[in-house]
């Protein structure tokens, strides 16, 4: 019994958005198909248990589910007219070894469609594509299990009052619809560093390895997927023993996932050859050089301020300017950095930004100026998000004489 769930669950899991994009696709109804999804894995976890697993799981999963829905939509007046318009009466003929299409891509564009709240695309993509519970998607969210469900009916209902197409976007309409879902994937992937989730961030990377499946010749999807793995390869060396954040200059890198590294390599030259790089194929290649090097020492300082020129050019935001700051102080000192990350400090969006305020404390740290540190310092501290964070700050004010 325990090892056929076992198989449900990882079929479950890498078959779900598979199963919900064809089911939306043929019946056009996103709340059926999850019903009658969940309904096909509660059959497969009493069938397979007794009959054994078939020798092709998603397509079992995928029949049955088909089944369900055909009758269910008989059962149901508001439906009976509809499912006599769809005509799906063979669905049930549906041969239980047959495959079936992967319509995921489109499942990709429908949750990240402009139309919906920007903060309710990553919670259906995860809901729909990555098959994880509405509580799950609250807590990776960290808010309430109710606030969640309520931001996912709402996203429902905005596809199916704005009639939202269930659809991928025309080749003339792509380069202005796939950066909405590659920022959606991206702020899933952030998500799980801001809350210290590394199943999230590698949920994220799982996702975004489908999407380069169903879209291989898209060079920023390359990027976006090389930017995740160069960056995940080192989530077990960020944080210390005693649960402080340990920055990249003091990281171990015998503990970075080296396969990981490779891989995020190997995409590299894929999103920056073929015309003008994207932002993220930037991204990836800055994460390169930073893997690449020995330390931080023999770091190409000049090569990534280069590179952060090109992204200030193509994504202009505080952010992009504070890690290019950040760079200039690693290759002209920390003065030079120093200067740039002050005049960034007026910037509205920047105000209450902690890494603004940790990044000014060790500039002045390192420039020997160590009283302004130390309030620096502690405002860093105030804005801190994560334990580990916090733990870093306490650490360093201690070091420059300020008190906790």
């Amino acid at each position: 019994m325990r090892a056929a769930a076992g198989v449900v669950e990882a079929v479950f899991r890498e078959e779900h958005g598979r199963l919900l994009a064809a089911l939306v696709r043929r019946f056009g109804d996103l709340d059926l198909a999850e019903e009658v999804t969940s309904a096909a894995v509660e059959a497969a976890l009493a069938h397979w248990p007794v009959d054994g697993v078939p020798e092709r799981p998603g397509a079992w999963l995928m029949a049955t589910a088909r089944r369900k829905a055909v009758d269910r939509l008989r059962r149901d007046r508001v439906y009976a007219a509809k499912l006599a318009l769809m005509r799906v009466d063979s669905v049930t003929e549906l041969p239980e070894g047959a495959d079936f299409p992967d319509d995921r891509l489109q499942l990709f564009f429908t949750c990240a469609h402009p139309a919906l709240p920007e903060e309710a695309r990553g919670a259906l993509t995860l809901r729909c594509l990555a098959g994880l519970s509405t509580a799950e998607v609250a807590r990776a969210y960290l808010v309430p299990a109710a606030t969640m469900a309520q931001r996912i009916v709402r996203a429902k209902r905005k596809i199916r009052e704005a009639r939202i197409p269930f659809r991928v976007p025309g080749a003339d309409e792509l380069p202005q619809r796939l950066p909405g879902v590659l920022q959606t994937l991206y702020s899933i992937f952030t998500e799980g560093y801001a809350t210290q989730r590394a199943d999230l961030a590698e949920e994220a990377v799982r996702l975004v390895r489908i999407l380069r499946r169903l879209l291989p010749a898209e060079r920023e999807v390359s990027g976006l997927l090389a930017l995740m793995l160069l960056v995940h390869a080192r989530w077990e060396a960020r944080v210390g023993p005693d649960g402080a954040l340990v920055l990249l200059d003091d990281q171990d890198r015998g503990r970075w996932d080296t396969a990981m590294i490779a891989e995020g390599l190997s995409l590299v030259p894929r999103a920056l050859t073929g015309g003008p790089a994207g932002p993220y194929g930037v991204q990836a290649a800055i994460a390169a050089l930073h893997v690449e090097a020995v330390d931080v020492a023999t770091t190409d300082w000049r090569q990534i301020v280069a590179l952060y020129d090109v992204l200030c050019a193509l994504t202009p935001s505080p952010v992009v300017a504070l890690n290019r700051a950040a760079a200039v102080a690693m290759r002209d000192g920390p003065v030079a950095g120093l200067r740039l990350v002050d005049a960034l400090s007026g910037e509205e969006r920047l105000r209450d930004y902690a890494p603004l305020h940790a990044a000014r404390a060790d500039l002045l740290r390192r420039a020997g100026r160590a009283a302004e540190a130390v309030v620096a310092y502690g405002r860093a501290l105030e804005l801190a998000v994560t334990e580990p964070e916090r733990a870093h700050l306490r650490k360093r004010l201690d070091e420059v004489g300020g008190t906790t």
